[in-house]
């Protein structure tokens, strides 16, 4: 007698797939990954390979502010010491000022008419209000003993240095879709404090006004100014760099031959030194990128 025996095959197990929603699959864990999960892994595909001379350049504009933040301190240092009189600083804040209006002239693509005659119309506010707190900038830190006041300005300087935007603007370019950022804003406020206690050091009202005016366009405009010029033209900008850093070397030689070692020194840091380090650094970045990487938008959520 024949017997059958029916033969009950067991059921093919499923494939893993890869989910983002849906739950559990049947016979897998919730974290189950197969071999093909570091298939689609990436090494390094977003390190940006860059060159000695691409990073030399763009350090010039950091060179370029310390060298017009050293011309500031020398203005200071012989203001103190009445080298320099305040009809010399007189006419050096209208020759700055003069300078600034035609470098925003000749290089601005969006500066209209109006634009011009509303930052005129605030430089004259901003001037009026400073000539009528002048007596109150001169007597603000008289109960303050001088050693005090240098050690407060040389830490505002700092901070200001550490914190400032070296690639943009501290007040907002004309045609510029954003504003300027927290930190260049505390930064331009420790150096306008800076300003009023070296002001508060000199002897006469017109003095303070002409010491404050001169550190408020610096501080306040010259970005704006080298901004403007190296968004017109990369090579105008770096003549312009070079002849700041001349002309910088030069007051500081004049002034004190040690401070001349210390800016030389630094200048050759951030030019030289740091760069190389940059691209030395650049062989040990290791960057991973997969399928655990969180989804970034393609697209701007403010639009």
């Amino acid at each position: 007698m024949d017997s059958t025996f029916d033969e009950n095959p067991s059921p093919t197990r499923q494939r893993w797939r890869k989910m983002a929603y849906g739950g559990m699959q049947p016979g897998f864990d919730d974290n189950h990954t197969d071999e093909t999960f570091l298939a689609a892994m990436v090494m390094n595909a977003n390190v940006v390979k860059r060159s000695m001379l691409k990073v030399m350049l763009d350090a010039v504009s950091i060179s370029q502010y310390l060298c017009i933040v050293a011309l500031v301190v020398s203005v200071w240092t012989c203001t103190l010491k009445s080298t320099l009189n305040e009809d010399t600083l007189l006419l050096l804040d209208v020759i700055l000022l003069g300078l600034g209006f035609l470098v925003l002239i000749l290089t601005s693509e969006m500066l209209s008419l109006n634009l011009l005659f509303r930052y005129f119309i605030n430089i004259s506010y901003f001037t009026t209000g400073l000539y009528v707190l002048a007596p109150v900038y001169q007597t603000l830190t008289r109960s303050i003993s001088s050693d005090s006041i240098w050690a407060v300005t040389v830490s505002l300087i700092v901070v200001h240095l550490f914190l400032h935007d070296y690639s943009g603007s501290t007040i907002r370019a004309p045609g510029a879709l954003k504003n300027p950022a927290l930190t260049s804003c505390i930064s331009l406020n420790a150096s306008i404090v800076a300003s009023v206690f070296i002001a508060s050091r000199l002897p006469s009202r017109t003095q303070v006004f002409a010491i404050m005016l001169f550190s408020l366009q610096v501080f306040l405009f010259a970005p704006l100014i080298t901004y403007c010029i190296k968004k017109y033209s990369f090579q105008l900008h770096l003549w312009f760099s070079f002849g700041l850093m001349f002309l910088a070397m030069a007051f500081v030689f004049l002034l004190h031959q040690l401070l001349f070692v210390l800016l030389l020194g630094l200048l050759v840091f951030v030019n030289v030194v740091c760069p190389y380090w940059l691209i030395r650094i650049q062989e040990y970045k290791f960057e991973i990128n997969g399928p655990w990487d969180e989804a970034k938008l393609c697209f701007d959520i403010t639009e």
